[in-house]
Formats: C-alpha cells, structure tokens, sequence
C-alpha cells in the first residue's frame, strides 16, 4: 500500500520565481532621500546658529506652523514648518527613519513619484496639524509618516508581486514610530496631528502611485508625474520666496 505524499513546504526562496525579490538591486545611496536629509542638516544648523530654538518667538519667527499665522496668509509655513526641527535629537532621529522609509520608497516609487508622495504627505501633514494644535510645530515627522504608510499600502497591495525579505526593518520603523509618539506627547513643538496627517496622505497618495519598480510608467503615467512635479516645484519657489521675505 503506498504512503500518501508529504504536502510541500513552500518556502521564500522558492516564491522568488513568480515574485520580486524587492531588495534586489536597492541603493543604498539614495540620491533624493539624502538630499532631503542633507537640506534639513543645513536648515537646522541655520535654526541653531540664530537662536531660533531658544524660545517659542524665534521658532516662530523661524517658519514654524502657527495656526493664526496661517490663517493670516502666511500658507507657506504649511511647508517650511516641515523642514525645521525642535532640537538634535529631534533632527537625528527623523534622519534615521528619513533613510531607511527613502531607500524603500524611493526605489519602490522612482526618485519623481517619491518626491510627490513626500511633499503630499508633509503638507497633509500640516493641514491635520493646523486642526488639531495652534502650534507652533516644526518637523518632518509628518512627511516620514506618510512615507510608512505608502510603504504599508505598497506591500499589501501588491503582496502577490513584492517579496520582503529583510523583515527587521518593519520592527526599526516601529520602534521609530513609537519613540516619535511619546516625543509628540513630550515636546510641545512636535505634533502628533501631522503624523497621523502625514500617515493617511502617505497611505492615500500611494494608492494612486504606480511602483516603478514592477515596471517601467507607461507614457501617460510619465507625463502625469511631470506635471505634478511642476506643481510641486511652484509650491516650493512660492515656500522659499514665503520664508525668505515673510
């Protein structure tokens, strides 16, 4: 009497034929996520050097968000705010997560979709901010939120197609999110309402994103990027001429 057959373990490595092994071939030197990181190291140093975090004046006069400023005009600050921080640790720790949530996103997405995702969620970010404190806060803990929760609905999304196989990161993004957390609830000029903000624009924005590393955008979806980006572009001179004269 023959035996039946063992049912066959299916393991990762054997999944690799019918899906993506996503860290192949990810840089480790990200060219936009280290910009933007190297941005927010200069525009700290600049706080520091003029005193901007010694009081709540000077951050404000800084570009922090400030509810009543915002609802005098000033809607720049709704993107400036994102680019200054409360203090080292502050800085170092969104640098951190900054890295590691880029290097996915970024070689998930391409570099012009990651630049949308990002300014997308740091001004939903904001806006959730302006309704739930009347500041002032500064950070960009809203846009980073927003890159986890693209990365969330990117793997569920396409769960069938992605394969993940260093699942560390997920448990240093939430020790992340959690220090993040208790930060918010510590410091009063860091915000918790931008991180829940920048997680539901991230999660919603993504939907809506095509993950360049499945494929390369087809022509329309290439020439919408493209306009976005300009958009983005006009929303950032309109942020730099708001700051630097406001």
């Amino acid at each position: 009497m023959e035996t039946a057959e063992q049912p066959l373990r299916i393991t990762p490595d054997m999944l690799l034929s019918r899906r993506l092994d996503f860290e192949r071939r990810m840089r480790r030197v990200p060219p936009v996520t280290l910009a933007i990181i190297g941005v927010l190291v200069v525009i700290f140093v600049a706080e520091a050097s003029r005193g901007a975090l010694a009081s709540r004046a000077g951050i404000v006069a800084a570009g922090a968000l400030v509810r009543e400023r915002v609802a005098a005009g000033e809607y720049w600050r709704l993107l400036s705010a994102t680019f200054l921080h409360g203090g080292v640790d502050h800085l170092v720790g969104n640098a951190i997560a900054l890295y590691i949530l880029g290097m996915i996103c970024e070689h998930a997405l391409g570099r012009g979709q990651f630049v949308l995702l990002y300014v997308a969620s740091a001004l939903a970010g904001s806006l959730v901010s302006l309704l739930t404190s009347p500041g002032p806060s500064v950070g960009a803990s809203g846009a980073i939120f927003g890159l986890q929760g693209a990365a969330v609905v990117l793997f569920r999304t396409h769960r069938d197609r992605l394969l993940l196989r260093d699942r560390r990161i997920g448990w240093v993004l939430l020790v992340w999110a959690i220090y993040t957390i208790v930060g918010g609830l510590m410091t009063p000029t860091i915000d918790n309402g931008a991180h829940i903000g920048g997680a539901l624009g991230g999660a919603l924005v993504a939907r809506g994103l095509q993950p360049a590393v499945l494929g390369p955008l087809s022509p329309e979806q290439a020439a919408s990027v493209r306009r976005w980006l300009w958009l983005v572009a006009a929303m950032l001179g309109y942020t730099v001429w708001g700051w630097v004269l406001g």
